[in-house]
């Protein structure tokens, strides 16, 4: 695990590769709770019956639920002990290249992008890659965007 003390480690620290965090199921559960708070009921999130005939062959995560995990699947490559506050500024670029299935294991492997110094604080770009165990391609690919107060 990468720890990053004070905002200059982090300036340092552009572009280099952070590290692959921990495996997380995704369970049915999880994604009827997403969809209770979103308000997103979707058959292909929540319906098992009927999307056992669908085309996933089965439920798969809603885009931003898997999007809304990158600060939880990122707590096992780094932390910020940085002393001010940190503040999620933005998205950058995010896709979602293959249906997440009910079922499987993720986790994100993650490395700096580009870190700005700013006159509030500096802005760094984080680089993630959602891994679906077992699959070729990623659930989702973005970048994220934090800004850190001095």
């Amino acid at each position: 695990m990468r720890t990053f003390n004070t905002l200059q480690e982090v300036v340092a620290a552009a572009g280099e590769e952070l590290g692959t965090g921990d495996w997380l199921q995704i369970d049915q559960e999880r994604v009827n709770q997403f969809a209770e708070a979103t308000g997103d009921h979707q058959w292909i999130h929540v319906d098992v019956e009927r999307s056992a005939q669908g085309p996933f062959g089965g439920t798969i995560a809603h885009g931003y639920l898997t999007l809304s995990l990158i600060p939880a699947l990122g707590m096992g490559v780094f932390e910020l002990e940085t002393p001010g506050a940190k503040l999620n500024y933005g998205v950058n670029k995010v896709r979602f290249p293959m249906p997440l299935r009910v079922g499987k294991r993720v986790r994100s492997h993650i490395s700096m992008g580009e870190v700005t110094e700013l006159p509030t604080g500096v802005q760094m770009v984080l680089k993630h890659t959602v891994e679906i165990e077992g699959e070729a391609k990623p659930a989702c690919v973005a970048e994220t965007v934090v800004l850190l107060l001095p």
